[in-house]
């Protein structure tokens, strides 16, 4: 019944990482992107959207900086961009003036009303931007704010395929909307279709289907709406159409299909923890926070239980070391020194997070604990300028993006 020894000293990967950063880190929570790992990550993902025909989209919320966008897109050949918040969308246009950026969600359109009136630099949103519109209502908000403008607006018509988080989910639907596209030429263009598929391979019980089940399922609905629109408007359809889908856990379901264009993908790339999943089982974690250890003050103490807390350390070996850490309270795991854990009866503290250990974890004051983020969106945006390395070694500081425009 005794707990038995869950710690392990660095790994050799970790241990050569937390000397580079003891001697050239920032000492202060980092975000660290290992860059031979996404390497391997991006070359698995446009391998595959290669044998598929398919262009690769690049997905702005899961890689939220500029540096890294342009180096994804640089390594990949990928021109086109999936752009989530307002703000973001301005710097996007501006730093990214020959790309093709869709929407990945529906915006309030006072919103969209924020981007023309920011808008700087040669971007060209007639050609090259692609609104989501999800519902008649809002297109015909979009509709007036092109009449406003005295300009075109790409209309790329969200699609439920699945999911049910909205989009249109009826021919009927689907119908209404290229009506008040196809009324107003001057103000509207038909630009394709979005179906995510982010329920194929992720967060759906088995017990409803597998992987290759739904992905079926999603596509059925994909391609009834495509054979809708082309039998029914066929002035709208058009060679050149974006027929957007996938995601990063299901993008390698995508190679055999022969209905979309084109697969979005981000979150792959870098692989947090909620996307250690079967369909993405080749690729490695690329992401770690990385935080100093600023105090080591040996057993578990609880505070008023004082001396009476050595029993804690006595019973479990897994307390009988313990750590304080610059920062903490993460949406993140503990990945390395092995059998760290945060210390529940103390409470989280962002300020300077308690973690237990055994001996065996081997840490000293200034040495590093790493963790994996669950996700990357929003965590990128934490810790400043993400830290690049390649071969163990700091390569570069990536500014990340403002949260503002």
């Amino acid at each position: 019944m005794r707990p038995t020894d869950d710690g392990a000293p660095y790994d050799e990967y970790f241990r050569s990482l937390n000397e580079e950063l003891k001697k050239n880190g920032p000492m202060r929570p980092c975000m660290v992107i290992d860059l031979d790992r996404m390497d391997r990550n991006l070359d698995l993902v446009t391998q595959t959207l290669h044998r598929g025909a398919k262009h690769y989209r690049i997905v702005e919320k899961s890689l939220p900086n500029r540096s890294l966008i342009r180096y994804v897109a640089e390594r990949s050949g990928a021109r086109r961009l999936m752009s989530f918040h307002q703000p973001f969308l301005n710097i996007d246009a501006e730093v990214f003036p020959d790309f093709d950026i869709l929407m990945g969600k529906p915006l309030p359109v006072h919103s969209a009303s924020l981007f023309y009136r920011q808008l700087r630099g040669p971007f060209d949103p007639s050609r090259q931007l692609q609104w989501l519109i999800d519902t008649p209502a809002r297109l015909q908000q979009y509709l007036q704010l092109a009449q406003s403008l005295g300009t075109r607006l790409r209309a790329n018509i969200e699609i439920d395929v699945g999911l049910h988080r909205g989009g249109v989910d009826s021919n009927a639907t689907l119908g209404q909307m290229l009506d008040i596209i196809s009324a107003n030429p001057q103000q509207l263009e038909f630009a394709g279709f979005m179906g995510y598929d982010g329920h194929v391979g992720l967060g759906v019980p088995h017990i409803l289907g597998t992987a290759e089940e739904l992905f079926t399922k999603v596509m059925a609905i994909y391609r009834g709406f495509v054979d809708y629109t082309r039998s029914q408007y066929p002035k709208l359809w058009h060679d050149g159409l974006t027929l957007n889908t996938g995601g990063s856990p299901s993008y390698k379901l995508h190679e055999a299909e022969k209905i979309s264009t084109e697969v979005s993908v981000g979150t792959a790339l870098l692989k947090p923890t909620h996307y250690d999943l079967e369909t993405l089982a080749s690729h490695v974690p690329a992401a770690f926070i990385a935080t100093p250890v600023l105090k080591a003050t040996g057993p578990v103490m609880i505070p008023a239980l004082d001396g009476n807390s050595k029993i804690f350390s006595w019973w479990d070996v897994n307390q009988r070391e313990t750590f304080y850490i610059y920062g903490g309270y993460w949406l993140a795991e503990y990945a390395s020194p092995k059998g760290l854990r945060f210390n529940k009866p103390l409470g989280h503290s962002a300020n300077q997070e308690n973690l237990n250990g055994s001996s065996a974890v081997g840490l000293q004051v200034d040495d590093h604990v790493f963790l994996r983020p669950a996700i990357t969106e929003g965590l990128l945006l934490q810790f400043g300028d993400l830290i690049t390395v390649r071969g163990g070694k700091i390569q570069d500081y990536w500014p990340a993006y403002s949260q503002t425009g």
